[in-house]
């Protein structure tokens, strides 16, 4: 390792002085012009992360859903997975050093996590839409190239699509090309083979009007379109020629604010979708003939396609355990049908995607989504053996089913929550169940919930447990919690503290917005923090 090469290459990166930022579920965020050091030490941690692993690491420049002026940087681990928690508490030590302590802390990390600093590096790098992703992504260019590592620039492509790449890059080709067209192409041929063979397959079921955020979406299924357009003919809205990122528009909108995005042509009863900046989520919406807007979210999602893999499961004939897992934002209508109706076992965890994974990580077949629209399904390796086998040597309707699962697990990303891998999934379920987006959202009915967030001086003042639904500290918080819950029907409530600011989550749930003593139907949470 070349110290002074890097001390040289850093002082062109320099670090603002007092900036303290934290690497977390998201990675590193805030605007972007404050990001340049931590795209280039990012570039070298990489670097190590290579080594120690003997794999392919990514490095994606986005900052998600967050506003057009932002930017932000996550590293992706060999399989496609969120990076390691000791290696995120590496980001957050290498990203916060002041200048003069950078090249140490860069060593003691290569001696804490035992990193052979002559084993070969190789890192691939992606890129959103935003004004400031090129250049901040060659700042982390410049960091894999002064620990001399090798990388390849995938330019612009979406998180999901970065996260691909570095799971074909380790796997040895077996889960797919290390390529764009390698990715549209194995999605492709298994939403075709889904459809093909449809029970409904009128006009009204192959048309979808696609919110793309303005961001790199629009760039990605514009470039699919042709390999889909015979099972699916999408039309883009917020497509990146008008209009900034994630502004009145996309996933992370539609979803907080409960209603369409700006930009959007919509009739009544037509299927519509938004993805966030990425494309890393979805949800679903549509108008009714009154007008009034039906959001369908990563709860009904989840619903959708953990019902449709049970079914092919009993077809089938097979004991493979599936499982939902879910955060305590899902809507307990979801729970109850999910258990109650579908029989399925539903898992709560805490709130975090890296959660999610690795809890549906212990199923034959694992269903994760959260409320945001942020998921995929996670098929164990016996399971795919299983379900390949099957497909070869069954016979009738048990083999059709078996073809069916095996075309599901090629089109979902395995590697992470992938917006047109599962625009393309809940697209070939409604053709094939021939289901409306108004069918679909008649499974259950959300129970009314709000969401706030409280300031206070200290968040760490609030500890949880049970998937962060039950207060430990202070005491006295959850009981009155408790109190309040028990006089509302189906009402369920929590308080959680943020993982990044002084702020404190509220959630609350009932079976009626107006039985929380609001004379216009909004839901009163009050909490107080002291001490």
């Amino acid at each position: 390792m070349d110290l002074d090469a890097i001390t040289e290459y850093s002082a062109l990166h320099a670090k603002p002085n007092g900036l303290v930022l934290q690497y977390g579920t998201a990675g590193f965020r805030t605007k972007a012009e404050h990001l340049d050091h931590v795209m280039f030490r990012m570039g070298l941690l990489a670097v190590l992360r290579s080594k120690q692993t003997k794999s392919t690491i990514g490095v994606m420049v986005t900052a998600s859903h967050n506003p057009e002026e932002d930017n932000g940087v996550k590293l992706v681990d060999p399989l496609g997975e969120m990076l390691a928690p000791s290696w995120e508490e590496h980001a957050t030590c290498l990203a916060n050093a002041e200048e003069q302590d950078m090249p140490r802390v860069l060593m003691d990390i290569s001696v804490k996590a035992a990193v052979n600093l002559q084993q070969d590096a190789f890192v691939v790098i992606g890129r959103d839409t935003r004004p400031s992703s090129e250049k901040l992504s060659q700042s982390v260019i410049d960091g894999v190239t002064v620990l001399e590592g090798q990388f390849h620039d995938y330019g612009l492509v979406t998180t999901p699509q970065l996260h691909y790449m570095v799971c074909c890059r380790n796997t040895s080709g077996r889960y797919g090309k290390a390529t764009i067209e390698g990715y549209y192409e194995k999605l492709s041929r298994a939403f075709l083979e889904l459809t093909n063979q449809a029970f409904c397959s009128g006009d009204d079921y192959r048309s979808l009007k696609v919110d793309c955020a303005n961001g790199i979406g629009a760039l990605k299924l514009r470039e699919m379109e042709h390999y889909i357009s015979q099972g699916l003919s999408v039309q883009l809205f917020n497509d990146g020629t008008k209009g900034k990122l994630n502004h009145l528009c996309g996933a992370d909108f539609v979803k907080s604010h409960q209603k369409p995005p700006e930009g959007m042509e919509m009739k009544a009863n037509e299927r519509c979708c938004s993805f966030d900046g990425d494309a890393d989520r979805i949800v679903y919406y549509y108008l009714d003939v009154d007008g009034h807007f039906h959001l369908i979210d990563g709860d009904k999602i989840a619903t959708l396609i953990s019902s449709f893999l049970k079914e092919l499961l009993l077809e089938i004939g097979e004991s493979l355990n599936i499982g939902v897992v879910q955060t305590a934002y899902a809507n307990g209508s979801s729970t109850r049908y999910l258990e109650e109706v579908m029989k399925v076992p539903v898992y709560c965890t805490k709130t975090g995607v890296k959660h999610l994974h690795h809890k549906a990580q212990e199923f034959d077949i694992g269903v994760y989504f959260e409320a945001n629209g942020h998921g995929t399904v996670l098929f164990s390796k016996a399971a795919e053996t299983k379900i390949k086998q099957l497909a070869k040597e069954s016979e009738d309707k048990k083999k059709e089913a078996a073809k069916m699962l095996e075309n599901v697990i090629d089109l979902f990303n395995q590697a992470a929550g992938d917006a047109i891998s599962d625009m393309l999934v809940i697209e070939a379920i409604l053709t094939r169940k021939g289901l409306t987006v108004q069918q679909w959202d008649a499974l259950y009915t959300d129970l009314p919930n709000r969401q706030l967030k409280v300031k206070v001086a200290d968040r760490q003042v609030i500890s949880t447990t049970d998937a962060e639904r039950q207060v430990v500290t202070p005491l006295g918080l959850q009981e009155a919690i408790n109190d309040l819950v028990k006089t509302y029907k189906l009402s369920r409530a929590f308080v959680r503290p943020s993982g990044t600011e002084d702020i404190v989550r509220v959630y609350a749930e009932a079976d009626s917005q107006v039985s929380w003593g609001s004379s216009t139907g909004k839901c009163k949470v009050r909490v107080q923090l002291r001490g």
